[in-house]
């Protein structure tokens, strides 16, 4: 059991991204002061959402300029804190170098945290944001699981630095973070695992990332003559928060959390957006048949491989997330919910 002591800073890394926004959000509400790691806390544009977010809030948010890359970077901003988020980390698809571009920020990045909390001696536990891509790569993978269902016992063995290379990223990173937690017993680690995450975003450059690409498409005819049938999973970013607050505060928390509201896939999220948006925008109706995507998905995105269609289109993706619902007593926001809201903000923004 890991007693917090709330009165004390929470450092929470990669502050300014899309959960971390809703996790700074929800601790300044709850009266923590926040010491928000960020890249260039002297660039108001980067950090003005989450300073406002502190005037409404019970809570005081403190800035500190760190690097992933520079080691020792995170020491003065974990200073006197007994919990430490690290959210921190690269999330893209295409990248023109996976080993520089992906792993080691990630790899050497939750290294150069943890390190600096085997240096800070108030710190008694680290949550670190991973992702169900260190748990599966495809869809396919369900089907290799026990009873055909991914589980936080299930570890990611298909991705590589030449096949899913952001899979293979998230997983070397997660892995890494457990063997450095092994080497010592003062703080303990706890990883939440979402799926992918949508909802809207706090921050509104962060709606330009990879999680909203897929909306994207949804809402300006990309797939108007009809969506790949891809098996997903769907966690609303909201959801994603209030997990990583309850894994830091619950003394009974432990080990791996597999955060996913949704078993579906990109039909049954575009068809969830039919009622309040199929008449003023190009939403999708269809399932594109699995041969056609064959055929036209990797001329149209890089990412379409044919062997990443195969093990993806038409494959039910299945997970289990009894554990988070049990342990840390999370409760889902409905599909529709988290599509619309996540729609609604593209439209907002002329992005749709």
């Amino acid at each position: 059991m890991t007693e917090i002591n709330k009165e004390k800073p929470v450092l929470v890394t990669g502050a300014t991204g899309y959960v971390a926004g809703w996790l700074v959000k929800k601790l300044l509400e709850k009266g923590h002061l926040v010491h928000a790691a960020v890249r260039d806390p002297e660039n108001p544009k980067k950090i003005d959402h989450l300073n406002k977010l502190a005037q409404n809030s019970a809570g005081k948010i403190k800035f500190f300029k760190t690097d992933l890359l520079v080691k020792g970077s995170y020491a003065e901003a974990m200073h006197e804190c007994e919990l430490v988020y690290h959210t921190a980390s690269p999330f893209v698809l295409s990248v023109k170098d996976p080993q520089k571009d992906l792993v080691d920020p990630a790899v050497l990045g939750t290294e150069n945290v943890l390190d600096s909390a085997n240096v800070i001696t108030s710190v008694k536990r680290v949550v670190v944001t991973s992702s169900c891509a260190a748990i599966y790569t495809d869809a396919s993978d369900c089907r290799n699981a026990p009873n055909g269902v991914l589980t936080e016992e299930v570890w990611n063995t298909t991705a590589s630095l030449d096949y899913q290379p952001y899979s293979f990223s998230k997983t070397m990173a997660e892995k890494k973070a457990w063997e450095v937690q092994s080497q010592q017993s003062r703080w303990d680690l706890i990883t939440i695992n979402p799926s992918l995450v949508l909802g809207p975003s706090l921050n509104p450059k962060a709606t330009t990332s990879e999680s909203f690409s897929i909306l994207k498409q949804m809402g300006d005819g990309s797939f108007k003559a009809g969506a790949p049938k891809m098996g997903i999973g769907l966690v609303d970013v909201r959801d994603v928060a209030d997990a990583h607050y309850e894994a830091g505060f619950n003394p009974e928390a432990k080990g791996r959390y597999l955060t996913s509201a949704h078993n579906t896939n990109i039909v049954e999220m575009a068809l969830s957006l039919q009622e309040k948006y199929g008449k003023e925008y190009p939403i999708p109706k269809k399932t594109l048949p699995k041969w056609l995507v064959m055929l036209v998905g990797p001329m149209t995105n890089k990412a379409f491989s044919r062997k990443m269609i195969k093990n993806n289109v038409n494959v039910e993706w299945k997970a289990d997330n009894s554990k988070i619902r049990n342990e840390l007593g999370i409760t889902f926001r409905s599909l529709d919910e988290t599509m619309e809201d996540s729609f609604q903000q593209l439209v907002d923004y002329n992005i749709v």
